[in-house]
C-alpha cells in the first residue's frame, strides 16, 4: 500500500490523539481529513456527512475548495457520493468523470481530480456519511487502501454517533442519525409513555480501535470464538432455547454461522489491517448488515438477525461485559427496547422506572404483552429494526393504543403526547370515578365485567378496576416464569394467595395452557407441523395425567372451603371434558378420604375455543356448570387465519357475520339452557367489540384492567334492545359489500356512545 507516514496503525493512532484534543468539532474534523491524505498521499480528502433530510453534506476537505464546506450537498444516490452513500459498498476509480454516475459542482473545484476511491461510514449497518480521497492522476487503488479507507470511517462513524457534529448543522439540517422517527407497529398495552431508551441487550461500546499486538488479537478472537460456539451446543444439547420466542431451529443456524470460515476469515484480516479483536467484528457486521439490508430476498433479510445475534454475543465474550441492561441502573423514566422479550426477563425490571416497551418482535397475545399489560406499561411490538434506529439515551414516546413510536420527536410532537397523556390521566380519572357504578345500559341491562389475571400483581387491580370477579386466571404464567416445574406445594401457595387476595369474589382458574407458542423452558419442545392444532393445552393434560391432576390438586386444596371455578382450555369434544371432569372429582374424592377441605361450591367450566363445539352446545351446556369463550383461538380457527401471522391477520374481522353468528349461537344456548357464558378474549374489552357482544347476548365479560373503564362508560351510555334491532338483520343477512364494523361504528357514533 502506498503510504507516506506507516500505514493504517499509525493514522489511526494520530486520528485518535486527534479526537482527544481540546478543540472544535470543525477543526477537529479539518485535522483529521488532512491525516488521512497525508497518510494515503492523496491529493484531496472530504467528508460528506448524512443529514435528516437525506442530503449529503460536505462537511469537512483537504485539497477542495474550503469555502464549499457546509455550501456543497447532493441527494442519495446523486453523483459518486450519493451512490455509496445509497449502496453502502466503496467504489474505487481510476477516471472518475468517465463514470456514469458523476456529477460536477463547480464551487469544489474537483474538475481537475481523476482518480476516485470512497467509502461509507456506516454504524449497525446503516450509512451516516461517504469518506473519500482523490487524485490527479488516473491511478487504482490497492485492495490493502480500500480496508485502510474502511477502517478509518468506524472512527468517522463514532465521531458522528457521538452527536458532536450536530454543533455544526444548521436547524433542520441535524444528522441522519439524530432525526426523528416516526415508527409504526403493533399495539400491546395501552397507554402514553415518554422517557429515553434503554437497550434490554446494550451494544458495546468499543473504547480501542488499534491493536498493539495482531498475535494477541487473533488469539483472543479464536478463544472468544471457541467460548461461543461452547455455549451455543451446550444450549442445543440442553434443549434450551437462545432467547425468549427463539427455537432450536434458530440455534441450529447461529452454530453453522460460528462456524463458518468465510466469517472467520474476514474477521482475520479486519485484524491484519490494525484492528483489535472488538474491532474487527464490529467491522465485519457493518459491512453484512449493510448487504443484507439491501436485499430483496426475505430468507436473506432473516439472516440479518441470526448474524447480528451471533456478532453481539462474540462483543460481549470479548470484552466480559453482562449481555443485559443492569438493571440497578436504570434510569427514572426508562422506555426499554429489545428484539425480543420473555415475560420473566420484563418483570426483573424495577417496575417504577419503566415507561413503556418497544418490541421488533411480539404479538398482542404473546405471554410479554399480558406481562406489560398487567403491570400498566404501554408497549408495541412488530417494530422493524427498531434496536438499529435506537442510541441508548435517545428520547422516545410510546404510544400504546396506536401502536406508534416516535424516536426523538420535535418539540411540537413531544408536546402534542404530554397533553395526549394527560387527557388520558383525566379520562382514567374519570374510570375511577365509575368503579362503584354498576354497568347499567340506558335501557335497564346489566353487563358483569369481569378482569383477566396471570400474575399476583394483577390482582390488586380488582379493587381498583371495581371488576365483579376474576373472569380468568392464566395458571400458565406462573409456569413460563419458573426456572424449573413448579412443585404442587408453590402451585397451591399462589392459588391461595389468589384467592385470598379477593375473598368478596370468585375467580376463575384456567388448567394449564401450554403448546404452541407458549413452550416452557425445562421441557422438551415437541415438534410439531402445525402446533397451533397440535399437542396443547388439555391434549396435553389428558395425556399427562400426572400434570393435569397436580395442578388440579393444589386448585382444589387452595380453594378448600370457598368456592371454586376452573375451567379447561381447547376441550374440541365432550367426551374430552367428561374426562377432565372425572380427574377433577377423583381428586376430590382423595381430599375427602385424607380429610381436606374441599371447595364448596366446585364449578368446572370448558372454555368454548374449537369450533367443533358449536355443533355441540346443548349436551355441553347439560353438563358444564359454565362456559367461558375464548374467542382469540375461536376466531382464528373459524377463518383458519393465525392471528399472529402478519400475511392473513387482517383477512378476518371478529365484528363480520359469521364470526358474530358463532358467538351469538354461544350465548343463546346459554341462556337456553341457564348456564353462565362469559366471553373473555380481547374483543371484549375493545368498546366497540364489546358492544356488539353484548347487543348479540352476552352479559357478562372479562377483560384486561385497563379496558373495564372504556367498556363500561359505553355500556352505561347503549341501548341495547335498539342497537340489537340494528345489528341482528345484518348479521342474518350476512352483506359484506360495506363492513358490519364501520356501520356499527356510525350508529353508535350518532347516538353518543363512546367508544
Amino acid at each position: 500500500m502506498r503510504s507516506a507516514l506507516g500505514g493504517p496503525r499509525l493514522l489511526l493512532r494520530r486520528l485518535r490523539e486527534v479526537m482527544a484534543e481540546p478543540v472544535s468539532p470543525q477543526a477537529r474534523l479539518d485535522k483529521i481529513v488532512i491525516h488521512i491524505a497525508a497518510n494515503m498521499v492523496a491529493e484531496v480528502c472530504s467528508v460528506y456527512v448524512l443529514r435528516a433530510d437525506g442530503r449529503l453534506e460536505l462537511y469537512a476537505t483537504e485539497g477542495l475548495n474550503r469555502e464549499a464546506v457546509h455550501l456543497t450537498t447532493m441527494r442519495t444516490g446523486e453523483g459518486l457520493v450519493g451512490l455509496i452513500a445509497k449502496s453502502a459498498e466503496p467504489l474505487a476509480l481510476a477516471d472518475a468523470q468517465a463514470h456514469p454516475a458523476f456529477s460536477y459542482k463547480p464551487e469544489t473545484g474537483e474538475e481537475i481530480y481523476h482518480s476516485f476511491l470512497g467509502v461509507p461510514v456506516l454504524r449497525g449497518g446503516n450509512t451516516l456519511g461517504v469518506l473519500v480521497v482523490q487524485n490527479r492522476a488516473r491511478r487504482i487503488y490497492s485492495d490493502e487502501e480500500i480496508e485502510a479507507l474502511q477502517t478509518v470511517s468506524m472512527l468517522l462513524a463514532e465521531m458522528i454517533a457521538s452527536g458532536e457534529l450536530q454543533a455544526l448543522a444548521r436547524p433542520g439540517d441535524e444528522t441522519a442519525l439524530k432525526r426523528p422517527l416516526a415508527l409504526k407497529g403493533v399495539a400491546l398495552a395501552d397507554g402514553v409513555g415518554l422517557g429515553h431508551v434503554v437497550l434490554h441487550e446494550p451494544r458495546v461500546v468499543i473504547k480501542q480501535l488499534v491493536a498493539e499486538d495482531m498475535a494477541s488479537e487473533m488469539r483472543r478472537l479464536e478463544e472468544a470464538i471457541q467460548a461461543l460456539r461452547d455455549e451455543i451446543d451446550t444450549l442445543i444439547a440442553r434443549g434450551d432455547r437462545l432467547g425468549a420466542g427463539e427455537h432450536r431451529e434458530v440455534l441450529e443456524t447461529v452454530r453453522v454461522f460460528a462456524n463458518d470460515r468465510g466469517w472467520m476469515r474476514r474477521l482475520a484480516e479486519a485484524i491484519q489491517t490494525g484492528l483489535t479483536a472488538e474491532a474487527a467484528v464490529e467491522r465485519v457486521q457493518n459491512d453484512t448488515r449493510a448487504k443484507l439490508q439491501r436485499q430483496t430476498d426475505p430468507y436473506l433479510r432473516e439472516r440479518l438477525h441470526d448474524l447480528d445475534d451471533l456478532a453481539n454475543r462474540l462483543l460481549h465474550k470479548l470484552t466480559g461485559e453482562s449481555y443485559v441492561t443492569a438493571r440497578e441502573i436504570l434510569p427514572d423514566n426508562a422506555i426499554l427496547v429489545a428484539r425480543s422479550m420473555g415475560p420473566a426477563a420484563l418483570l426483573d425490571y424495577p417496575r417504577a422506572k419503566l415507561r413503556g416497551l418497544v418490541l421488533e418482535q411480539g404479538g398482542a397475545s404473546s405471554h410479554v404483552a399480558i406481562v406489560a399489560r398487567a403491570i400498566g406499561i404501554p408497549a408495541i411490538g412488530d417494530v422493524a429494526n427498531i434496536t438499529d434506529l435506537v442510541e441508548a439515551g435517545d428520547p422516545m414516546i410510546v404510544d400504546g393504543s396506536a401502536g406508534e413510536a416516535q424516536v426523538r420527536p420535535q418539540p411540537d410532537v413531544e408536546a402534542a403526547y404530554a397533553e395526549k397523556a394527560r387527557l388520558r390521566a383525566r379520562r382514567q380519572e374519570q374510570y375511577r370515578k365509575l368503579r362503584d357504578t354498576p354497568a347499567i345500559t340506558k335501557d335497564g341491562l346489566e353487563v358483569k365485567l369481569h378482569m383477566n389475571a396471570g400474575l399476583v400483581i394483577d390482582v390488586q387491580h380488582l379493587a381498583e378496576t371495581g371488576a365483579a370477579s376474576i373472569g380468568l386466571f392464566r395458571t400458565e404464567l406462573q409456569f413460563m416464569l419458573a426456572a424449573r416445574f413448579p412443585r404442587a406445594s408453590e402451585q397451591e401457595a399462589l392459588y391461595k394467595t389468589v384467592l385470598d387476595a379477593v375473598p368478596d369474589r370468585p375467580v376463575t382458574f384456567r388448567t394449564l395452557d401450554i403448546g404452541s407458542d407458549k413452550v416452557l423452558p425445562y421441557m422438551d419442545k415437541v415438534e410439531e407441523e402445525n402446533p397451533a392444532l397440535g399437542w396443547r393445552a388439555i391434549r396435553i393434560g389428558l395425556d399427562r395425567p400426572g400434570l393435569l391432576r397436580q395442578q388440579l390438586r393444589a386448585m382444589l386444596r387452595a380453594g378448600g372451603g370457598r368456592e371454586l371455578r376452573v375451567m379447561f382450555p381447547m376441550v374440541a369434544t365432550i367426551g374430552e371434558f367428561e374426562a377432565a371432569r372425572d380427574i377433577a372429582m377423583r381428586e376430590v374424592a382423595y381430599l375427602k378420604r385424607h380429610g381436606y377441605d374441599t371447595p364448596e361450591p366446585l364449578r368446572l367450566g370448558v372454555m368454548v375455543e374449537v369450533p367443533s363445539l358449536l355443533w355441540e352446545l346443548g349436551p355441553l351446556c347439560a353438563r358444564a356448570d359454565f362456559l367461558s369463550v375464548g374467542s382469540n383461538d375461536l376466531i382464528q380457527y373459524l377463518f383458519a387465519a393465525d392471528r399472529d401471522n402478519k400475511r392473513v391477520a387482517s383477512r378476518f374481522d371478529p365484528l363480520s357475520p359469521p364470526a358474530l353468528r358463532a358467538l351469538r349461537a354461544i350465548a343463546e344456548a346459554g341462556a337456553l339452557t341457564g348456564t353462565p357464558v362469559t366471553l373473555c378474549g380481547e374483543m371484549g374489552g375493545k368498546p366497540l367489540d364489546a358492544l356488539a357482544l353484548a347487543a348479540i347476548g352476552y352479559r357478562s365479560l372479562s377483560m384486561s384492567p385497563a379496558s373495564i373503564g372504556p367498556v363500561k362508560a359505553m355500556l352505561l351510555a347503549a341501548d341495547l334492545r335498539e342497537t340489537s334491532a340494528f345489528l341482528q338483520p345484518m348479521i342474518d343477512q350476512g352483506d359484506d359489500r360495506q363492513p358490519l364494523r364501520d356501520q356499527l361504528r356510525a350508529f353508535a357514533e350518532e347516538r353518543g356512545v363512546p367508544l
